[in-house]
């Protein structure tokens, strides 16, 4: 058994916990590289990069061209070529007699050290990894500056095979490249999951994770390292970037001297919904974002976020009052947007409603009030804001929060109208406590947003939140 207190030899590595993006090849590939660069003048031994970090993640059908894989070789061999005086760490995917693979690579001294293909393939929930993936057969414990690696990629690590095998070849150390998404409760599952099985081999762990958005997924970062018996003794930022250098004396891990702080719940959650914000806007290319503020909190919280995750240079706003808008829903939207500093105009819809009517009329004769002329209203705001939309290159940003849309509580083509649904896993009795959590930060929010009954203000009897009138 190796003994923990032999510091005759040590190991550097770095772990580069990077934002990258699906399909950018060469881009993502210029990252590493620097990366690689810059590591290597600060003494890293290794340079470790994130689950498919070269495809970016999650890669789904651009698995099944050709070309992606002629990209993906040609990078990698340049990965190669860098690893002439340090070694490198990366996943990709990786296509071998007809089958492709979930991989990772291990290159040192210019040349292919290790190459292992994910075991355990996830196909639940957000994951479709079967779809695309055959599973690897084969553990890889490789050796590198006298240290037996355990190689492990993401799912893996949520099973005790992959990690008892890595322990009976011979690893010292367990290294595990992840592409874990973000949920509430994923921290804590993370830390107690990593931290049993440090504790049931006696080997220490490094867990490195990536960062960004990409679509619908929110990946956290918060890479860490246990030691022998399971205590964390580095945490990287949450929700952000962060390359930092990580010890070893022997087997003992040298601590972080500034580990990240863990947030609350809330403020994870909230920083979530900035960094979905800023990744899908920008990596989609849009020029800005452009939202209708209603007064009601849904949108104030949308809003707010808006502008934490790109300026409020890149951010409009629009009030679109009707007949039944309250005085003080007005006063409200105007409030939240001179907070904030946003573009910000009032545009009545009743025009394009009345032209609307009349050339219905005909059709609606004999008909009674329902909720056709609630969701026309909420139609013709749509019809605004996509001409915005195209106007400026930017991206309407809609305000449904989850408990909305779950009970179809929302108009199709009105305000549903859009490119990206901020808080759509945002349950509204959440939505209330991120808001309160935001102006805790900073005032942004007014309270008597937050205070006000909710309601469409679709008609003179408008529904209060929990009776629906428009769906």
């Amino acid at each position: 058994m190796a003994d923990h207190r032999d510091m005759s030899r040590s190991l550097s590595i770095a772990l580069a916990q990077l934002n990258l993006l699906v399909g950018d090849i060469e881009g993502n590939s210029e990252r590493m590289l620097q990366t690689v660069q810059e590591q290597q003048k600060a003494g890293a031994d290794l340079v470790m990069f994130t689950e498919l970090a070269l495809s970016g993640y999650p890669p789904e059908d651009l698995l099944y061209r050709d070309d992606f894989y002629q990209r993906c070789d040609t990078q990698l061999s340049r990965l190669q070529q860098a690893s002439a005086d340090v070694a490198i760490l990366v996943g990709h995917p990786w296509r071998e007699d007809g089958k492709l693979y979930n991989a990772l690579s291990l290159f040192s001294e210019g040349a292919l050290q290790a190459r292992y293909f994910k075991q355990q393939l996830p196909n639940y929930g957000v994951f479709d990894e079967k779809r695309y993936f055959y599973a690897g057969d084969k553990n890889c414990v490789v050796e590198l500056k006298g240290y037996r690696l355990g190689l492990l990629i993401c799912e893996d690590l949520w099973f005790s095979e992959p990690v008892d095998a890595a322990k009976a070849a011979g690893a010292e150390i367990l290294l595990s490249i992840n592409a874990s998404p973000y949920n509430r409760e994923k921290p804590y599952i993370r830390k107690t999951l990593m931290s049993g099985h440090c504790q049931r081999t006696g080997l220490p762990l490094v867990y490195l994770n990536q960062i960004g958005g990409q679509d619908e997924l929110i990946f956290d970062g918060c890479s860490k390292v246990f030691d022998a018996a399971g205590n964390m003794t580095h945490r990287l930022a949450a929700f952000a970037e962060q390359v930092t250098l990580l010890e070893f004396k022997g087997l003992e891990v040298v601590p972080m001297t500034a580990p990240a702080a863990e947030l609350p719940q809330l403020a994870q959650v909230y920083e979530a919904l900035v960094l979905a914000v800023r990744d899908y806007v920008t990596k989609n290319g849009f020029k800005g974002a452009v939202l209708g503020l209603s007064g009601g909190i849904d949108s104030a919280l949308t809003l707010a976020i808006a502008v934490d995750a790109l300026g409020k240079d890149k951010v409009q706003a629009l009030m679109m009052p009707f007949r039944y808008t309250a005085d003080i829903s007005i006063a409200d939207a105007k409030e939240e947007a001179e907070i904030l500093g946003i573009e910000f105009d009032v545009v009545s819809i009743e025009p394009m409603f009345d032209a609307f009517m009349g050339q219905l009329a005909p059709m609606f004769a004999d008909t009674a009030r329902d909720t056709t002329e609630e969701n026309l209203q909420a139609r013709c705001r749509g019809v605004v804001l996509m001409a915005l939309s195209n106007k400026r290159g930017s991206i309407v940003l809609t305000t449904g929060n989850k408990s909305e849309v779950a009970v179809g509580y929302c108009t199709l083509y009105g305000d549903m109208a859009g490119g990206f649904d901020v808080l759509k896993d945002v349950p509204k009795t959440l939505v209330f406590k991120l808001s309160e959590y935001r102006n805790t930060v900073s005032y942004v929010i007014p309270q008597r947003v937050i205070d006000r009954p909710p309601s469409a203000e679709f008609g003179a009897g408008s529904a209060r939140s929990g009776q629906p009138a428009a769906v």
